[in-house]
């Protein structure tokens, strides 16, 4: 039974919950768009799984239905495209690129990018850095492209809320099987597209959305295909720029320095020349571990290698009270994996601003 209301924002309703047969309150989420309204002294049923394997992102109970409610069906002119497809919770959707959308002829006549600045991060968390730092840079509207490799609904990111609220990010589409953002669409390709040519974004910062999964092995992590989204955004024209994941905190030796997931990443799936973004270390120690890792898996010589400070975006983030968190690591206890997220976006800002200024000739 819903006994409180802990938070709500679009497309999502923390609540607080009791669980026949456990003992006190626990944490629950519910998504109206595929279970209706949701008030307190409802009855609602839940899936547990997370909670009982406790998982670290989404370790909370999800409604699955609530006593006496259903989501409401808007029929044919919502659109004809479903998201979650052939599950019970299919959810219809109006993709940007399909008949009938507000966007359908600008998705129609788009033929690229034409030199968009396009971030890709491998974590969730660092997408907040990354939008902070192009605007810190100068880019006048930034869009978040979120795939479909871990969290499926939009609404599950506080971040991304919070960047909303703080008017640092504009819009944030939904690509593939992801479903609840500003703009739907199918697949990464079109979702770069919408970003650009239905949002009008300078800047796109395309990631998973919260809840990555790794396995500790050289493939089997969503982040590494995640990056396959450079790719695509040279096929369409923008200009590719790379986030490193780098940690002098994290205690896992894999992730230690530059982490094998980046080096696998930019090594080997993304086959574009792309910007890579490299954090202004300070300590000349930790600053040659990075160097000599990106050197080693020859990064230097497929990509170009940019150095660049994060410092401006921290800096944004902190003024507009945004304090984001990565594996349980703020700022303060990691601070050059949220410079190398922040770097990125700076580097790619200072990309759009420059474009803006020769436009303008």
């Amino acid at each position: 039974m819903v006994v409180g209301i802990l938070e709500e924002r679009p497309g999502a309703i923390e609540l607080s919950v009791e669980v026949e047969g456990e003992p006190g309150a626990a944490a629950a989420v519910a998504y109206p768009a595929l279970v209706g309204q949701v008030r307190v002294g409802d009855r609602v049923v839940l899936n547990t799984t997370a909670a009982a394997l406790d998982l670290g992102t989404g370790g909370m109970h999800f409604v699955v239905v609530v006593e006496g409610s259903s989501p409401a069906w808007e029929g044919a002119q919502a659109g004809r495209t479903m998201k979650l497809r052939y599950t019970p919770h299919q959810v219809q959707v109006k993709a940007a690129e399909e008949a009938g959308s507000l966007h359908r002829e600008a998705m129609e006549s788009a033929d690229g990018l034409g030199g968009t600045p396009v971030v890709w991060v491998p974590l969730h968390s660092m997408v907040a850095p990354a939008v902070a730092g192009a605007r810190a840079a100068g880019a006048s509207r930034v869009t978040y492209v979120m795939t479909d490799g871990a969290a499926l609904p939009a609404p599950l990111s506080r971040l991304a809320a919070a960047l909303r609220r703080e008017g640092l990010l504009d819009a944030v589409v939904t690509a593939g099987q992801a479903f609840g953002g500003d703009l739907e669409a199918v697949n990464t390709f079109t979702g770069l597209l919408a970003a650009r040519h239905a949002a009008g974004a300078e800047v796109i910062v395309v990631a998973d959305g919260p809840g990555n999964t790794g396995t500790d092995t050289l493939w089997g992590a969503t982040d590494i295909e995640s990056a396959m989204a450079l790719n695509a955004a040279g096929i369409l024209g923008g200009r590719p720029v790379a986030a490193l994941r780098i940690s002098f905190a994290d205690p896992r030796e894999r992730h230690r320095g530059v982490s094998h997931h980046s080096l696998t990443a930019l090594g080997k799936v993304v086959l574009v020349p792309s910007h890579v973004a490299v954090p202004v270390i300070e300590e000349e120690s930790r600053r040659e571990v990075v160097w000599a890792a990106l050197r080693d898996a020859r990064l230097d010589v497929r990509h170009q290698l940019v150095e660049a400070t994060g410092q401006p975006a921290l800096d944004l983030l902190a003024e507009r009270r945004i304090e984001p968190e990565s594996m349980g690591r703020k700022v303060a206890d990691d601070p050059t994996f949220f410079q190398a997220a922040g770097a990125s976006g700076v580097l790619a800002g200072r990309m759009a601003a420059g474009d803006r200024v020769w436009r303008r000739g």
